[in-house]
């Protein structure tokens, strides 16, 4: 039958390990602060709960049975984790942060806050790996399972449990190549209708905020091209007549080396707020949080100017939530 252990089991490992490592019962009683007598009787209990005399006579001092020098290292071991485990938790170091975490988060987040990340844990903590990995429909699940460590993006309705922290917040620009045969230095709402467009969908389906908006004045646009990477993104639209309605950011960033110009839009698009995701069992956590304000100092540094009215959240239709708008089921 299975011997289940009793919690006073745990107090006779710390005396057995007293006992085995001094190989007497005066030395082993002054090491856990026993008298003689009651080192004695503990041993006595430890015997018969073994069966082996674990220490026995020889001449005027102890030695281990076979048995007990058998059992030394182990004890030893698994009375020095419990202390380890109850002991209270080093000051926190990130120079000693020898880890790696895996970020959910789009070339966007990496062009924008890429590189200042990098230089602060360099800076401080020179042994934290990160592996950034895109985003998907299921960032969340990701985060409750354990397959991320944390996400960044803009998101529809997240699960209740889980931690948000806005990052930074940004708007959308229109951006054409330089010398654009049919764009002026103004884009009207009937040329920008009129040119095919190509769309950043980083985790979803063509449509979107921007539809929704053109779709509320009775409006479409003809999206002919589909990419889930803003970089790509630009690059072809620099190679091309499509339009891109993108990121102020990413936009201001690679403009200049890939010859593009940067526009209006011709309708008025609502600023959105960029979070920090992450799941609640890392709240208390040092190494979680030094990466966590890594980015939020990150952000500070790079884009730290704030655009009223952002939004937080985004509508389930938009692409980059990796969700669709549920249609109404029609009647019969």
């Amino acid at each position: 039958m299975l011997h289940l252990m009793q919690p006073s089991d745990l107090g006779l490992l710390v005396t057995l390990d007293a006992l085995l490592q001094e190989g007497s019962v005066t030395r082993a009683a002054r090491r856990v602060g026993l008298s003689t007598p009651a080192m004695s009787h503990a041993l006595s209990r430890i015997r018969e709960r073994l069966g082996d005399e674990l220490l026995v006579r020889a001449g005027r001092g102890m030695v281990l049975t076979p048995r007990a020098e058998a059992l030394k290292a182990r004890v030893h071991a698994v009375v020095n984790e419990a202390r380890q485990t109850l002991e209270p938790e080093r000051t926190f170091s990130s120079a000693e942060l020898n880890k790696s975490y895996f970020v959910l988060a789009s070339d966007y987040v990496l062009t924008i806050l890429g590189l200042a990340v990098d230089q602060l844990l360099r800076d401080e903590a020179p042994r934290c790996a990160l592996r950034f990995v895109p985003n998907g429909p299921d960032d969340p699940t990701q985060l409750r399972e354990g397959g991320a460590d944390l996400a960044i993006g803009i998101y529809g309705d997240l699960p209740q449990e889980m931690r948000s922290r806005v990052l930074l917040t940004d708007r959308f620009v229109v951006v054409v190549r330089e010398d654009h045969p049919g764009v002026g230095k103004r884009l009207s709402l009937e040329q920008f209708l009129r040119l095919q467009h190509l769309q950043v969908a980083p985790r979803g389906r063509p449509g979107g905020y921007l539809d929704d908006v053109l779709r509320e004045r009775g409006l479409t646009r003809h999206v002919a091209r589909a990419v889930p990477y803003f970089l790509h993104g630009l690059y072809v639209t620099s190679k091309t007549d499509y339009v891109l309605t993108i990121s102020e950011r990413v936009a201001l960033q690679m403009a200049p080396s890939l010859g593009l110009r940067i526009l209006e839009p011709p309708v008025e698009l609502q600023p959105y707020a960029l979070s920090l995701v992450w799941h609640p069992r890392f709240d208390g956590d040092p190494g979680h949080r030094f990466v966590r304000e890594t980015f939020v100092r990150a952000a500070k540094a790079s884009a730290a100017d704030i655009h009223q009215g952002a939004r937080v959240r985004l509508d389930p239709s938009d692409p980059t939530s990796g969700q669709s708008r549920k249609r109404p089921r029609r009647r019969r």
